[in-house]
Order: C-alpha cells, then structure tokens, then sequence
C-alpha cells in the first residue's frame, strides 16, 4: 500500500499550505489511513494537506489554547504519546488521532455561595481527586509538562494555593484525564481551584479595584468615543507609536510620561 500511494500526486487541500522546495514527503497514517505529506509540518497542518478539513479543534492555530489534544503512536512502537496538533511536527510513520473535546466531571459551582471551607467544597464536588494512585499518567501525558499529579497531591493536602500556582499552565485540553485509571477530571479540578485561590486566598490588588471603579464610573467613555470615531490606520498609528513599559521595569512603579489619560 506504500508503494502505491506514493505514486500518487499529492493533495493540496485545506490551508493550502504551501511545503518549502525539495521537502521530502513522508507517510502518517490518519483515521487508519497512508497518507504521503511534506516534513516539517504540524500536525494540524499535515491533517488539512492530507484533505482533511477542520471544523472544530483547531482553536488558535499555533499557540496553546488545548483544542487540538492528540494521541499518537509510531509503526512498529507500543508507546502511545500525546500533544497539540497545533505545535507537534508530523514524522514518518505517525499514527494520529486527536481529542478536540474529552467528556469529564463538569460541577455546576458559584463560588460566591459556598459554605465550607474551600478544601470541603474541592472535596465534595471533585471527591474523585481524592482516589488518585499515584501512577503518574496523567505527568507523563500533559502536553505542556505540568506534574499533573503533584497538583492533585497537594489538592488532596489541602494546600490550593500550592494546586493553583502548580496548574496555572494547564491549557484544558482534557489529555490527562483521558488517562487515568482513577478516572479525575485533573484540568476542572485544577480550574475549580484556581478560581477559588483567585477569589478567596490571593490578596486583592487595590490598583485594580481602583481601575474598575473608574471605569464603572464613566471615566473612560470619552476616551473610548473618541476612538471609535478615529480611521483604523490611525489607531494603528497610536499603537505602534504608543509608550511601552519597558521590560526590567520595577512592578507597580513605572509611569508613563503623559499621564493626563490615566
């Protein structure tokens, strides 16, 4: 079958990527099917050369939003291995299938109605966090390299602030609980979390209460007016021509030289 479709002229389909001169073409297997497409590619990119057209899963395109979740192994190997179709380079004998969307434990919550403690809360709407076993999968699977599984320890001790800052990188592509045996949904546990250290354990920033009050109170609406009213060259001018922080500046200390629109 190789030797056959390799005859045949390849597809230039969906984003009609266009594959730099001389690039070799190798074989990936998708839906169980050969298909010859050019090195280098993403996945995603290889997906839509091969014929294929995305309709959902395909999120950002080239960043970390977690729609593209895939699991992919190679001819001949057992290992099954996982990544974003987005970032992920296709190489020869890949077998690919994604995971635009993984069912999981989904709690209807408001967290400004809840009465215990927040580890009580965790404990009563995740109550599977507290079944893990340690195994690990879910680290191994993580395409953004968290230790999915240290998180969920700390969460079992107690220590959300630790789960929050541990997890802030999850890009809720659901990988992880695709895996595990104990069947926690790892990413809304994790999101649960940050949004109660968010709300209840980090310390409020006066600046941005400050800032929402003004901004509730009007203050901005001429600026915003005036804006609208302006030709897009022009606020693109004002964009690029605009005062930047610069990147080594102390927080909470620098200040722009014209500050009459603060």
């Amino acid at each position: 079958m190789a030797d056959d479709n390799k005859k045949q002229k390849p597809l230039a389909t969906g984003d009609r990527t266009i594959p730099p001169a001389g690039a070799k073409m190798i074989a990936i297997y998708i839906m169980g099917r050969e298909y010859m497409v050019p090195e280098t590619l993403t996945i995603m990119k290889a997906i839509e050369y091969a014929g294929y057209q995305y309709v959902r899963g395909c999120g950002c395109r080239g960043g970390i939003c977690g729609a593209c979740g895939t699991f992919y192994r190679f001819t001949g190997d057992y290992k099954l291995r996982s990544g974003l179709a987005c970032q992920t380079v296709a190489e020869p004998g890949m077998i690919i299938m994604q995971l635009p969307f993984f069912p999981a434990n989904r709690p209807d919550y408001k967290l400004e109605n809840m009465q215990g403690t927040p580890h009580e809360e965790l404990r009563k709407l995740y109550p599977e966090v507290f079944k893990c076993v340690g195994c690990g999968t879910c680290s191994r699977t993580c395409p953004m390299d968290i230790d999915v599984m240290d998180y969920i320890a700390l969460m079992k001790r107690g220590d959300l602030k630790g789960a929050a800052i541990k997890s802030f990188d999850c890009v809720m592509c659901g990988l992880c609980a695709s895996r595990c045996p104990a069947q926690i949904s790892q990413f809304t546990a994790a999101m649960f979390v940050r949004r109660v250290y968010g709300k209840h354990i980090l310390p409020k920033a006066e600046h941005l209460k400050k800032r929402v009050e003004e901004i509730k109170s009007g203050k901005y609406e001429k600026l915003l007016k005036e804006l609208e009213g302006m030709k897009q060259e022009d606020v693109k001018k004002l964009y690029v021509e605009r005062e930047r922080e610069p990147d080594l500046a102390e927080p909470g200390k620098w200040m722009p030289k014209d500050t009459s629109k603060l």
